[in-house]
């Protein structure tokens, strides 16, 4: 989902890919190769690191060829090149060689400005390719992965996924191909759960789930087949906090649609209709006691505590125990 920011020529004499997304990063510099193989089975690709390319490199990989073959050179993390390197690629910049692509990869950011400065004033084809922090960025790449490849999922789906791989970008699309090469028609959630069942398990949004449903069996399940498969304990108690307050914002929001309290919200309409379902047992009160719980396990799985995995269960059994409240209090 790397995001271009200047004109799509793949064979523009510059490009800047610039961001930390490692999969965004190579994808920017495999379409580059690519669209120059197509134009000359033979293009020369040079692939270099900052310590391989000394001062002088970039002018002798640029001097005119007697064969005047097509060469791709990319430069990995421009922003450590040396001064007099630097210095280099900000003359190329001016008056770049035909037949040849130089692909600078940039990790943005205050450290190497001044030729990421460079390559914007010169014209370059910029490619954004961001650090995927947030869960949305992260859903957003993999609709966009099955789009990409004609293949339809559903939302639930595509959380599912996210919810079942994590934060790990390559193995998100890796997964998206796997599916997408062997289901056919439209993909949902028990696909999902067929497939990484093992996984999805262990999610620790898997465990928020069971806990907010008020299934605690399962819940403490899920948190030790978390535990077990690695996931990190800040983990479980965040997704503990965003189930139990979206029941409480949900539960404070006005009536209406979903697709109006998403909006409210801050909540895709799919999620609306699962926290929904979710909240039946809940009180106020069980939502304060709940968070309460969930804070104190936060703290102790932070260092606040001798035994994070005994934080964790109790939070685990008073989340559940507290989406049963309502019926307690009838």
């Amino acid at each position: 989902m790397a995001k271009k920011t200047a004109d799509d020529d793949l064979l523009a004499p510059v490009t800047l890919a610039v961001g930390q997304e490692e999969l965004l990063l190579d994808r920017a510099v495999q379409q580059v190769v690519a669209a120059a193989r197509a134009a000359d089975a033979d293009t020369d690709v040079r692939d270099l690191n900052p310590d391989q390319l000394q001062p002088g490199t970039l002018a002798e990989l640029t001097s005119p060829s007697l064969f005047a073959e097509r060469k791709v050179v990319v430069v990995r993390d421009a922003q450590d090149l040396s001064a007099d390197t630097v210095k280099d690629v900000k003359a190329y910049l001016g008056a770049p060689a035909e037949e040849i692509t130089l692909v600078l990869l940039h990790a943005g950011g205050v450290k190497g400005k001044g030729l990421l400065d460079a390559a914007r004033k010169a014209g370059a084809r910029e490619v954004a390719c961001p650090k995927m922090t947030k869960p949305a960025d992260r859903l957003a790449f993999v609709k966009s992965e099955f789009r990409a490849l004609g293949r339809s999922a559903t939302p639930e789906a595509c959380q599912a996924l996210v919810d079942a791989i994590g934060s790990d970008l390559r193995e998100l699309a890796s997964a998206v191909t796997q599916l997408a090469a062997d289901v056919e028609g439209t993909i949902d959630e028990a696909v999902v759960g067929r497939y990484y069942t093992g996984r999805a398990e262990a999610s620790s949004f898997t465990v928020a789930d069971r806990a907010v449903e008020g299934r605690t069996a399962e819940a403490l399940e899920a948190l030790r087949w978390s535990l077990a498969t690695g996931v990190a304990p800040v983990m479980i108690t965040s997704a503990l906090a965003q189930g139990v307050r979206a029941i409480g914002k949900l539960a404070g929001a006005r009536g209406g649609r979903p697709a109006d309290l998403a909006r409210e919200l801050g909540m895709p309409p799919w999620k609306i209709d699962r926290v929904r379902q979710q909240m039946r047992g809940w009180t106020p009160d069980g939502v304060a006691v709940a968070l309460c719980a969930v804070a104190e396990a936060d703290a102790g799985v932070k260092g606040g505590g001798d035994d994070p995995e005994y934080a964790l269960e109790k939070a685990v059994v008073t989340v559940a125990r507290a989406a049963r409240s309502r019926g307690r209090a009838q």
